[in-house]
């Protein structure tokens, strides 16, 4: 028997391929969990988009919470859903939209490992930089916590996204937006440091125009940038392991902290809402009650 709900995922997944320029980590989580829907709808009988209802949607839900799915997963996989029966009602698929009265479970920020400025300093100023793969490792690193750049961003630049001149780099983000990102001193010097004696070193007729190399010559993979940070700070000792995330997790700190308004940092990350760089607001207790201290008329204790 004819699945029309399976066909109606299938063409969902090209629709947020073509039209909504979804990344394909995205998408392939979005159709995963539908695909564990249209399963859950097939068991319960329903193969049609319009036999779905709120009824379906929620019992398939429950039977997640049940399995023991964390929040962060359920949050996703009612996003899912919700974006999957909305694009069901725009197609006249569906009388009405039933995800519209599905409530989105809060997600609970689990925020990564954060360097200190001390930290940084120390694993910047000690990394091994000898021979091209050294080169490549301490230009990864200086423009991962720099730029705060996603490492998927990171491997995805030319050699012609930088502005040497303006000390610049031209990032491309999620949803295909492109923002272009200040690359500080170090960070530019180690990456001409690289593109001089060490990405000619690694470099095939296959590199094509990619910034980053990995060993045999290609662009390198956010699999092997990972690799490099791991290694690379287990190397140097004393400092919290942590990944790329985590380096781009100290620069907004760090960018915070000394002083830069929310909205610049935004701009920096490339995040489309406010409220997801809010994460990022976790300034110390201390560094709070420094600022109260200068800025308030009665933050400073006085004598009596």
């Amino acid at each position: 028997m004819t699945n029309a709900l399976e066909d109606a995922v299938a063409e969902f997944g090209r629709h947020l391929r073509a039209e909504r320029g979804v990344s394909p980590h995205t998408l392939r989580a979005y159709l995963g969990d539908l695909a564990d829907f249209c399963a859950y709808a097939a068991h319960v009988g329903l193969v049609e988009p319009a036999a779905l209802d709120i009824t379906v949607l929620r019992a398939w839900l429950a039977r997640q919470h049940a399995l023991g799915r964390s929040r962060a997963t359920l949050a996703r996989r009612t996003a899912a859903v919700r974006a999957f029966t909305r694009h069901l009602h725009r197609r006249r698929l569906l009388e009405n939209d039933p995800g519209l009265l599905l409530g989105t479970p809060q997600r609970r920020r689990d925020l990564p490992a954060v360097l200190t400025q001390d930290d940084a300093a120390h694993l910047l100023d000690t990394v091994d930089a000898e021979g091209p793969v050294g080169l490549r490792d301490l230009a990864v690193l200086e423009v991962l916590y720099g730029t705060g750049v996603r490492v998927s961003e990171l491997c995805g630049l030319d050699v012609d996204d930088l502005d040497t001149g303006r000390r610049t780099v031209r990032v491309l983000g999620k949803g295909g937006r492109e923002r272009t990102v200040p690359l500080g001193e170090p960070a530019a010097r180690a990456v001409q440091d690289w593109l001089r004696a060490g990405r000619p070193a690694l470099a095939t007729e296959n590199s094509g125009p990619a910034l980053f190399l990995g060993a045999r010559g290609g662009r390198l993979h956010p699999t092997s940038a990972r690799r490099i940070v791991h290694t690379r700070i287990s190397e140097v000792g004393q400092i919290p392991d942590l990944g790329p995330h985590g380096l781009r997790h100290s620069a907004a700190t760090h960018l915070l902290e000394g002083g830069a308004d929310l909205r610049s940092v935004q701009e920096i990350l490339g995040h489309a809402s406010l409220q997801t760089t809010q994460i990022y607001t976790h300034v110390s207790a201390e560094r709070l009650r420094q600022v109260h201290r200068q800025a308030h008329p009665r933050g400073t204790r006085r004598e009596l």
